[in-house]
């Protein structure tokens, strides 16, 4: 079965009356995701969750695209993108298309002066620098460097920082992130050749329930506009819930790489799945141990999938001249594969370091005026000897 979650106190029997000990009853809200199809929640809120007071503004967000339809493969130095207070402000979109938005982050500040509701997007936030918790109306998740955040579409939360020196990768997706069909059984329990299971996954604790009134200010994004909307009440006023949606927490150091004595294709390192694009951990391992192998992957024909990579930290062993939080973009329609000299200097070589985040599309990117700040602009030759 999906991982089963609860936290708090809940009747019984759902959609039955809940009173609270001093009269009157807790409000039920059932919290699911893919209609009444995919996975769902029930929370029990101590004040109607539908309360609207005022709608104060909306504006345009969308990401401006400065290469619609592109060919070129890129590398964006993501550590020079420039830090700012606020949460959401610090958030620029890198590359997009239909299905997911993929961005960087430097937030200095906590998030605290309003919540944030995502309507359109389940969130993917993976830590590159900093520490501290995401708190949201299901409970909090203390975060470290290397934990993967996803945050279901609809989530009202926060994000406290220990510091200002926070750097983040993110992937907004119109379609809910699973792990791999392959590593499940049929009643989705992860198998025994999985590369993490169940016990890997830090869930929600600590849930923060406020009775309280007021004027409660939450940014709503949905269609590429980010609404301010006013509740009447706080809107972490939840006394307990139990199911199947919720945000949760997953660290790339517990992910357990797939070795061979040739190599492997980038699938093994499949974490998380959608309907439209994987996401890939790659973590410091063995290299392949056929007395002829050869570590660094072969070329391929990148015919079917966009491919981003993003560079944690280590030495990634198929590239030159890679530096923590860059970025590179292998479009579909070209070839790619090692740097020149990358192949013939891993033979020999016993294990990699590497730490690495990557994406692989199943629809083009588009490229947006943010990334073409930080594009170096020479990357795609790096291939000529």
């Amino acid at each position: 079965m999906p991982l089963y979650h609860k936290l708090g106190e809940f009747p019984q029997k759902r959609h039955t009356q809940f009173e609270k000990p001093d009269g009157g009853l807790y409000y039920e809200q059932l919290f699911g995701t893919e209609g009444f199809h995919g996975h769902s929640s029930l929370l029990y809120h101590v004040h109607r969750p539908t309360q609207v007071k005022e709608i104060l503004a909306s504006h345009n967000v969308e990401p401006k695209i400065a290469i619609g339809k592109n060919i070129k493969s890129l590398l964006l130095k993501g550590f020079e993108l420039k830090s700012a207070d606020d949460f959401l402000e610090s958030r620029k979109p890198m590359l997009v298309n239909k299905d997911c938005t993929i961005g960087l982050a430097a937030p200095k500040k906590s998030l605290r002066d309003y919540f944030y509701k995502n309507a359109d997007a389940d969130e993917m936030i993976f830590i590159h620098k900093g520490t501290g918790t995401l708190r949201t109306m299901m409970g909090n998740i203390p975060f470290e460097y290397g934990d993967y955040l996803i945050v279901p579409r609809g989530i009202i939360y926060q994000i406290d920082f220990d510091t200002e020196e926070n750097r983040l990768f993110y992937v907004e997706s119109f379609a809910p992130f699973y792990t791999p069909k392959r590593y499940k059984n049929e009643s989705g329990q992860h198998l025994e050749h999985s590369p993490f299971c169940e016990r890997d996954f830090k869930l929600p604790t600590e849930l923060e329930t406020f009775d309280e009134k007021g004027d409660f200010l939450i940014k709503i994004k949905k269609e590429g506009m980010l609404h301010e909307v006013v509740y009447a009440t706080h809107p972490f006023d939840v006394v307990g819930w139990d199911g199947y949606n919720f945000p949760y927490a997953f660290s790339i150091h517990n992910f357990e790489p797939i070795t061979g004595r040739v190599h492997l294709p980038p699938p093994i390192h499949q974490t998380f799945e959608t309907s439209t694009f994987v996401v890939c951990s790659f973590v410091p391992r063995l290299y392949d141990y056929h007395p002829k192998s050869i570590p660094a992957p072969y070329n391929h024909s990148n015919i079917d999938s966009d491919e981003v990579l993003y560079y944690v930290d280590g030495d990634f062993m198929s590239r030159n001249n890679i530096e923590q939080g860059h970025i590179t973009l292998h479009p579909k329609g070209i070839p790619h594969g090692p740097a020149p000299g990358a192949m013939e200097r891993s033979i020999g070589h016993t294990e990699t370091l590497e730490l690495a985040v990557m994406v692989d599309t199943f629809r083009p990117l588009m490229v947006t005026e943010e990334a073409m700040g930080l594009d170096d602009g020479q990357y795609y030759k790096s291939w000529v000897e």
